[in-house]
């Protein structure tokens, strides 16, 4: 059942964003008397699983959910089809139109995405409202780090000042700001430290543990589960118990504590714990990876949520809010292609097909986190087809301002050439993408289960 809500999800976002990216190109096209001859939701290679001939458009859904196209007659476009061309242009096809009229119409899709981010944002905070996590109270007590955080430069109990120069006062956009920036400022025992950050630094923190790197810095470590024949049930340790020291260390946070045993593994230790308002020392062996075998309550990491701010406002107080967000959304597209495009990183290999987009995507039907989870892939499918490839938006207008300005085109058979290296480019993006993520899935499923 979660995985059919995941799936759900995921059909419903992406049907909204190609049929109102498509919408954008047809729309324009109608007004400019182009005829538009089909019109798709998902791609129909081979088959589709639905079409209906309404006047002179084919209006269909394909089968393969990764996008979808409006085919407007005289143009080279996903269909790759060139019939057409041999023929005497029509007054009805799209090469036979100016130059800024063909620009208008491949522009249309990225300007419907624009908008639509900016109403779903304006919705979603007149609605539910802005909401963030406060980052000066989420490290109030300073920030815990993984292994790969540690090996950056990060310690235990640091607080962010600045990333690049700017301090974020959104905890959730910090992270992400951490892993596109540079130089990370931290404030450790009241003294500034300066921590910059590697290309091999962000491919270890995004290849390891990505977000997770970086976490709230837990107090109050209470045992909620104990390991059968573990070192904690041998020495005696119960659920409730709160462990405060180790080896008559003081341990306040699970951070310390973990850091403690981890440099006593195999080893003898003691345990100092509240039991019944009553202190207790219990006495065990760690395992070679420093551990004794319990869980703790994650009551305290429920806790951080009461830092979440929201900022109600009104519709007309939301609209310069969310023209804000869209911008800032569209920002970290372009920080996030910066980094794909440095090999060192190996931020390539976190890129998702549909199939790991639908694997993240919350198991329970939420609409405040698919209408903002909507508006941001909206800017996000936006930035992509501006890029200059051709086979995307980007890639016709581009053409199309070069012929504007040089006031020569590409003749029809150089132009086909073009569009099928860019398919085949695309084509073999997707290939990739999709076939990660499947293997993933078999790995998750299959090999780690056996």
């Amino acid at each position: 059942m979660d995985t059919f809500i995941q799936i759900a999800q995921i059909i419903f976002i992406l049907s909204i964003l190609v049929v109102l990216h498509e919408f954008g190109h047809f729309i324009p096209a109608k007004i400019f008397k182009v005829k538009v001859e089909k019109f798709y939701l998902f791609m129909d290679a081979g088959f589709s699983l639905f079409k209906k001939k309404i006047k002179d458009t084919e209006w269909g859904i394909g089968w393969l959910p990764i996008g979808g196209y409006v085919k407007l007659a005289g143009m080279i476009d996903e269909s790759m089809d060139t019939e057409q061309l041999k023929q005497e242009p029509q007054p009805w096809e799209f090469r036979s139109k100016p130059a800024w009229q063909r620009l208008i119409i491949m522009l249309g899709g990225i300007t419907v995405n624009i908008i639509l981010a900016w109403f779903l944002y304006t919705a979603v905070y007149s609605t539910y409202g802005q909401k963030y996590i406060a980052t000066d109270k989420f490290q109030e007590n300073g920030l815990s780090f993984g292994d790969v955080g540690k090996s950056a430069g990060f310690q235990n109990g640091d607080k962010i000042v600045s990333v690049d120069g700017e301090f974020q006062e959104k905890y959730n956009r910090m992270i992400i700001d951490i892993l596109l920036g540079t130089e990370v400022v931290v404030n450790r025992n009241g003294e500034n430290k300066t921590i910059l950050l590697t290309d091999e630094n962000k491919r270890d923190i995004l290849k390891k543990e990505g977000r997770n790197f970086i976490g709230p810095r837990i107090k109050n470590i209470i045992v909620d589960s104990i390991n059968p024949k573990s070192g904690a049930q041998k020495m005696g340790l119960k659920i409730g118990d709160r462990i405060v020291g180790i080896n008559g260390k003081s341990t306040p946070y699970f951070d310390v504590l973990s850091d403690e045993l981890k440099s006593h593994k195999n080893d003898s230790i003691t345990l100092s714990i509240i039991r019944n308002n009553e202190k207790l020392t219990l006495a065990t062996k760690t395992d070679k990876e420093g551990k004794i075998g319990f869980g703790y309550s994650k009551q305290a990491e429920k806790e951080f949520n009461t830092y979440e701010i929201v900022n109600k406002m009104s519709f007309i107080d939301a609209i310069p809010k969310a023209v804000e967000e869209s911008y800032t959304q569209f920002v970290y597209n372009i920080k996030q292609f910066k980094l794909l495009l440095k090999p060192k990183t190996e931020a390539y290999k976190q890129v998702k097909s549909p199939i790991g987009i639908t694997r993240q995507l919350p198991t329970e039907w939420d609409w405040e986190f698919i209408w903002k989870f909507t508006a941001m892939f909206s800017i996000g499918l936006a930035f992509m087809n501006l890029l200059p490839i051709p086979g995307l938006d980007g890639g016709h207008a581009l053409f199309t301002i070069a012929e504007m300005i040089t006031g020569r085109t590409l003749s029809e058979k150089a132009m086909g050439y073009v569009q099928t290296g860019g398919m085949i480019f695309l084509l073999s993006l997707m290939a990739l993408t999709f076939g990660k993520d499947i293997y993933e899935i078999i790995i998750d499923n299959f090999f780690k289960k056996v």
